[in-house]
């Protein structure tokens, strides 16, 4: 088969494959006779349909598919051979191909428009500097995280009497018309109920200031709004929850108040348990402080990764043949009008400049992926999974298994191999690049990285 090549304009490549008789003659001729070894048409035995009918019948068709199978074979044998990293995939130029008559060619010219990637080197060195934010841990963040810590570790501790907040524990019994026990009716004991959760007003200041043993009556569903949260409470079907329309006595068998911890040994020891370190609460500051920074350190890695990718785009601002690239999207993408094309495109070119940079660092650097660290990843993602469900000491046995399927699916293998190789070019840019580290308050982190948000520096 003949295969040329034309270079046009922006890296544009239009490639002229020409299949003659030679190329098909053989493979088309062999089909035929096992078509008629095979064929089995109303009049004839099978193996005996005439040669000339077979022709008439299936020559154009075999032929077509030879065509194709070829046409399909060489052009990406010729793609792979020319060393061409070409954007996208190899579309028809409607401007070149003339129409074919499968009835009287023998020879058959096709014409491929094929975008080659431009050739880019990158020189971290000289791209200008990658700002990475660090996020500094003031006291006002300590302050915040120890608050948080004392809600946590707080407790429902007994009272006196109903406040606004409470926690009252008692027992429900329904009533009848006149007020008295219904026969037969929901009774609930230990149940308990928050006040502040409370709509119905009247209620809410009649229990205030009662203590264990006092009782008031009411009806739930209406001094809470919430149906499905008084079938909750009083244990009963869905469906008697919508019928439910009575009132109820309350007897109050104890009240509780919560009450957030206190800083101090006790909390301390909660908090880091067995860390002889911490001392006094200059230690424990100190350890929590820490214990932010840790945890800030991946906002920071986003963030810088963010600042990587846009830095280096900004400063690399090759030509691409967006014409091309537009036709092709709408190819792959028919469900897709011009207009939602057009939309996406500026975001699809910024991350097509983003995958090139990558790949070029990738090429230039000897990048590369093991087995190992696929599965290390992989492995990785599992513990993390059963860890949210509380699975802490998953068997060994077990976790490999689980690797073993996330691997056997192409696409979460391939995602993992993506993740790996950019976090790599990231090490790649810090270890070359000139990283210019800035440290911040977390309000001035969220302005420079465009968070959204309530900003409490601004308090």
């Amino acid at each position: 088969m003949k295969i040329t090549r034309e270079n046009r304009e922006q890296g544009n490549v239009i490639i002229q494959l020409l299949i003659e008789p030679s190329d098909y003659e053989k493979n088309v001729a062999d089909k035929l006779r096992e078509y008629r070894q095979k064929a089995s048409l109303p009049g004839f035995r099978p193996g005996k349909v005439p040669a000339s009918l077979i022709q008439k019948r299936y020559a154009k068709p075999l032929l077509a598919e030879e065509v194709n199978e070829l046409l399909t074979h060489n052009l990406t044998r010729y793609l792979e051979e020319e060393k061409l990293s070409i954007l996208g995939d190899p579309l028809p130029a409607h401007d070149k191909q003339k129409p074919i008559d499968w009835e009287k060619d023998s020879q058959f010219e096709f014409f491929f428009e094929v975008a080659v990637a431009p050739a880019i080197h990158v020189d971290l060195a000289k791209t200008g500097s990658f700002r990475y934010l660090k996020i500094k841990v003031d006291d006002r963040m300590i302050d915040e995280n120890i608050d948080s810590l004392c809600l946590r570790y707080g407790t429902n501790e007994e009272t006196d009497a109903v406040g606004e907040k409470s926690t009252v524990r008692g027992d429900f019994v329904e009533l009848d018309e006149n007020g008295s026990e219904k026969e037969g009716g929901i009774v609930r004991k230990s149940v308990a109920i928050a006040v502040d959760l409370m709509r119905d007003e009247t209620v809410r200041q009649e229990i205030a200031g009662k203590k264990a043993g006092d009782s008031l009556v009411f009806d739930p569903v209406k001094a809470y709004e919430n149906r499905h949260e008084v079938g909750h409470m009083l244990d009963i079907s869905h469906e008697e929850a919508e019928r439910l329309n009575s009132f109820f006595r309350f007897t109050i068998t104890s009240v509780l108040d919560f009450r957030k911890a206190e800083p101090g040994p006790e909390l301390y020891e909660k908090v880091f348990p067995g860390d002889a370190e911490v001392t006094g609460e200059a230690a424990f500051r100190e350890k929590m402080a820490a214990e932010i920074a840790a945890s800030l350190v991946h906002s920071s890695e986003q963030q810088f990764h963010r600042d990587v990718r846009e830095t280096l785009v900004a400063s690399l601002p090759f030509e691409l043949p967006e014409p091309f690239l537009k036709r092709w999207l709408k190819e792959v993408n028919q469900d897709k009008n011009d207009e939602e094309i057009e939309r996406d495109f500026p975001s699809f070119l910024a991350d097509l400049r983003w995958q090139l940079i990558k790949n070029s660092l990738i090429r230039d650097h000897a990048i590369g992926v093991t087995e190992e660290e696929i599965t290390g990843f992989a492995r990785h993602i599992a513990l993390s999974q059963f860890r949210q469900y509380g699975f802490m000491d998953l068997p060994e046995e077990q976790l490999a298994g689980y690797v073993k399927k996330i691997l056997e699916k192409e696409e979460d293998r391939e995602r993992i191999v993506r993740q790996l190789f950019e976090g790599k070019v990231i090490g790649l840019v810090k270890e070359k690049g000139i990283v210019a580290e800035q440290e911040v308050t977390a309000g001035e982190f969220r302005s420079l990285a465009g968070i959204q948000g309530h900003d409490s520096e601004e308090e």
